[in-house]
């Protein structure tokens, strides 16, 4: 339950990296603006898949945020969590290096790594030999080498972790980054989440599971559509979302701005299946119960729900179940919207950049829209905010991540108040 005595983690900086901008203004621009992300594969010839679409970051050069012989040692999303970081330290007027680093910590995360960089060098390997292999092969690959970069980026010293928690990976990172301020070891955490592998056998990975929208390759801004009645599945995507917490009287210290406050969060498993989700919702409704007891608030607190929402029959289904399960009536009258209709689902980062729109739609009073909401599914009957931005008072917001293995994770984030 909510202690009131324990310290106050608020958000100070943002950084993202993402389809549809290439930092957090661009990136909240577009959301506000219903543009989609989502385009034909422009990296390998996809034309023998069933999906030929993805939400592809372009123009992202790494040698603008770090030196050429660096960049190529790492992996693209160790690249990502690199660019963002750094915007997200100098949004929150953070110098390069703290001050103090042993109190500053690291919660990343990521649901796939760096396995590119392992692909690549693997077909290296069995192509010309171990002696053509990168000796950077084995360690950039590894999914905590994203964290690694930014501890050493800044020289933060203090607690490190990478979770690995599917699609609830970045609401999870944020989660637990606001524990290490709530514990009392850390002033200063640099978390988030990032994935980067849009590769043959990640987009034909996903296709072999059936879980990908496959009948819009020629028209792929219209494929992502959450809580539609035609949607067919979820876009695979990639990207990278950081933000800055800070034990609130070290922001105050410093005259910081602060976006939002973080009130609560929760994690469940579901128990069930590898893939399908619970049928009954019960571990999603656990973990939005579990988050708002954590904050201290009740359902009539939350003025605005950001969705997992990736377009999947299944998924998009049970979630609306799963709110209407945890707020009753009043769920008729939430304002939802679904990041991923722009930006498709970039798996371990979509958590992290949905927590970056709230911490927006707080300070702007301003709610994206849920775009290519067309047609109305009778099993998806609520408020999802379809295709044009607006305008409320939100004081409180939800985010909800739910992901392979039955792991969910749920973020209360609210507007600060001394």
């Amino acid at each position: 339950m909510n202690n009131t005595h324990r310290p106050r983690a608020v958000v100070t900086g943002l950084g993202a990296i993402t389809p549809i901008g290439l930092d957090v203004p661009t990136f909240w621009e577009g959301l506000l603006e219903g543009r989609s992300g989502v385009r034909r594969v422009t990296r390998f010839d996809a034309s023998h898949l069933p999906c030929q679409i993805v939400g592809e970051v372009l123009d992202f050069d790494p040698k603008k945020y770090m030196d050429g012989k660096e960049a190529r040692r790492m992996s693209r999303s160790a690249q990502m969590a690199i660019a963002a970081s750094i915007e997200a330290v100098a949004d929150a007027g953070l110098p390069p290096t703290f001050a103090d680093p042993e109190r500053a910590g690291v919660s990343f995360g990521t649901a796939i790594g760096g396995v590119d960089r392992l692909d690549e060098e693997t077909q290296i390997l069995r192509a010309k030999g171990y002696t053509r292999v990168s000796p950077f092969a084995v360690p950039s690959s590894m999914p905590n080498m994203a964290a690694h970069h930014v501890t050493r980026q800044f020289q933060a010293l203090g607690p490190s972790s990478t979770l690995a928690t599917a699609c609830a990976t970045g609401t999870q990172a944020v989660g637990e980054g606001a524990e290490y301020i709530r514990r009392g070891i850390a002033d200063i955490v640099i978390t988030g989440g990032v994935d980067a592998v849009i590769t043959d056998f990640g987009l034909g990975g996903f296709a072999a599971m059936r879980g990908l929208a496959t009948s819009f390759n020629d028209r792929p801004e219209k494929a992502s559509r959450p809580f539609d009645k035609d949607r067919e599945g979820f876009v695979y995507s990639e990207g990278c979302g950081v933000l800055v917490l800070e034990r609130l009287e070290h922001a105050l210290a410093r005259g910081a701005r602060i976006y939002a406050e973080v009130l609560g969060h929760a994690s469940s498993s579901d128990g069930y299946h590898m893939a399908a989700p619970d049928p009954e919702a019960a571990g999603a409704v656990r973990a939005m119960k579990w988050a708002l007891a954590d904050a201290g608030l009740a359902t009539s607190d939350i003025a605005y729900i950001n969705a997992h929402g990736t377009s999947t029959l299944a998924g998009d289904a049970l979630e609306t179940l799963a709110i209407k399960r945890l707020f009753g009536e009043a769920a008729y009258s939430i304002p939802i919207s679904a990041t991923k209709s722009m930006i498709g689902h970039p798996l371990g980062a979509a958590g992290a950049l949905e927590a970056i729109a709230c911490a927006l739609t707080i300070r702007d009073q301003i709610i994206h829209p849920t775009i290519n909401y067309e047609t109305p599914d009778p099993e998806c009957d609520l408020d999802y905010v379809a295709n044009v931005k607006r305008a409320a008072r939100v004081r409180r917001t939800l985010s909800n991540s739910f992901g392979l293995g039955g792991q969910n994770a749920c973020l209360v984030l609210g507007e600060y108040q001394s």
